[in-house]
């Protein structure tokens, strides 16, 4: 059983400010004065009501986005004005690291530790790096075969609406907000009703850092109303979308019922890791651990299908059991916890459903396997073996701490099982010989391949996935680039010595 640490001497709650909509560069209440609940998963414990946006209020901030879009100062400005600004906002959030730490820790059940030295900080990071692109947007200029100066600009693709997940609030707030704004876009961001708290502080700090008003907007709710009237509204030029792949496909066929606004999806993932016979089986166990477990599984790149080659298989599952058995659980903001609690009562429940689901259809439970303590949505990290390809442990997205370990025998074995899965999002390779790394890493359909590593992401490498996974990139210039236009312009040339 993995430890449990439950002290609460290492709490810092913070004082809850901002609790309305963000509208045009105010905190309103929604138009029907709906509120919902959000609550902390260490305690199962209300936080507090959090104004509820619908369509009406959707409609509003649409307006208000447009309005700012086509008269206002931003898409107008310099690059090098809009980077300023985006500089000061960068170091606002350092600024107020410690505080938005906290509230993704009671929003989400994350490690407080991993909030302040990566996501908080990360998120300024992704802020500076599109800061630095702002400038530098600029189209083509083509050698023709005819008399015409032809060239390319970019432009802003005009008001983009923004749906983000829970697990991951900050940095997928910036992931999706940065490029955008680079680009001269204004925006409609809704967060996932789970865990809004820190997008509408951002939404204050924008304003404090001179975003005008009407370029970001922020309105908590729910995805079949305030979603939904995102995804679907005919004023909204371009939707970018994270989350399951169920939901995915009901904003994409929104999208193209409306008004065929381009979408980008980044979905979810059964992201497998290839431990071959010659891999260092310390550094594999500590990897693939590390795959699933981090932010208790609740994350789209998880390396939730551990397949290991026979060589090594025995000793490596006498390891990675060992090391989950003493796997540290409790309260994140506990220094010495290594996982916290599921992110809401929903995610927990489907977690234990799919344990259940895995014992029922036959496979072997190594370790953990049920909740820990009475209070609180904490879940022993878990590890099956003897898991058939088609069971739903082996093909579903559990999004929680659970591990499929299975053994292989070939490398040809190993990426057909690899890509025996409808998505594709990331996968990984832990092996010394570089031939097989080369082989491997170009025959698995993944947006992304770890080679020796995990969770290697940069905001320079774009990041996205194949498949069921989704489409579009986020992270780099391929992030940028989706929200601009590309407009070519022709004019004819009189009496030029030269074309």
């Amino acid at each position: 059983m993995a430890n449990l640490i439950l002290d609460s001497s290492f709490v810092k709650i913070p004082t809850i400010k901002f609790k309305k909509l963000f509208i045009n560069g105010e905190f309103l209440d929604s138009v029907s004065g709906k509120t919902f609940e959000t609550v902390d998963p260490r305690t199962e414990e209300v936080i507090t009501k959090i104004a509820e946006a619908t369509k009406e209020d959707v409609d509003i901030a649409v307006k208000a986005a447009r309005e700012a879009f086509d008269f206002g100062p931003w898409p107008r400005m310099p690059g090098a004005e809009r980077a300023k600004i985006m500089m000061k906002w960068a170091g606002l959030i350092e600024k107020n690291i410690e505080e938005l730490a906290a509230l993704d820790t009671i929003d989400g059940g994350k490690l407080y530790s991993w909030c302040k030295t990566v996501d908080v900080p990360e998120s300024a990071n992704i802020l500076r790096y599109y800061a630095g692109a702002a400038d530098k947007i600029h189209g083509e200029v083509f050698k023709t075969s005819r008399n015409l100066h032809l060239y390319t600009l970019m432009e802003p693709i005009g008001v983009v609406g923004h749906i983000i997940p829970w697990n991951v609030p900050s940095v997928m707030f910036f992931a999706k907000v940065a490029p955008s704004l680079a680009a001269g876009c204004t925006m409609v961001l809704k967060p996932a009703e789970q865990t809004p708290l820190s997008a509408l502080f951002y939404a204050h700090l924008a304003k404090e850092a001179g975003i005008p008003d009407g370029v970001i907007n922020v309105l908590p709710g729910f995805g079949s109303t305030a979603g939904a009237a995102i995804s679907s509204h005919m004023d909204i030029d371009a939707v970018s979308f994270t989350g399951s792949t169920e939901t995915g496909r009901r904003v994409m066929q929104a999208a193209a019922m409306s008004n065929l606004k381009p979408v980008s999806l980044e979905l979810g993932g059964k992201s497998p890791v290839l431990v071959f016979d010659d891999a260092d089986v310390d550094k594999a166990v500590d990897l693939a651990l590390f795959g699933i477990l981090h932010n208790k599984g609740e994350i789209c790149v998880a390396f939730s299908r551990v397949f290991v080659q026979e060589g090594i298989y025995d000793e490596f599952e006498k390891k990675v059991v060992e090391k989950a058995k003493n796997w540290v659980v409790g309260d994140p903001f506990h220094p010495k916890v290594q996982q916290g609690p599921q992110t809401s009562k929903v995610q927990f429940d489907k977690i234990l459903s799919y344990i259940e689901h895995g014992k029922n259809e036959g496979a072997t439970l190594l370790t953990g396997g049920k909740k820990i303590g009475n209070k609180g949505y904490y879940i022993e990290p878990t590890i099956f073996t003897n898991v058939k390809d088609d069971m739903l442990i082996a093909q579903d997205e559990i999004f929680g701490p659970v591990m499929v370990l299975s053994k292989f025998k070939t490398i040809e074995e190993a990426i057909k099982k690899a890509n025996n899965t409808k998505y594709g999002l990331a996968a990984g390779i832990v092996t010394k010989d570089l031939d097989i790394a080369n082989t491997v890493s170009r025959s698995i359909r993944a947006g992304i391949i770890w080679i020796n590593c995990y969770f290697a992401f940069d905001t320079d490498c774009p990041f996205g996935g194949y498949k069921m996974s989704g489409f579009g990139r986020d992270y780099g210039l391929d992030a940028l680039h989706k929200y601009l236009q590309v407009k070519s312009v022709a004019t004819p040339i009189y009496n030029s010595p030269w074309l």
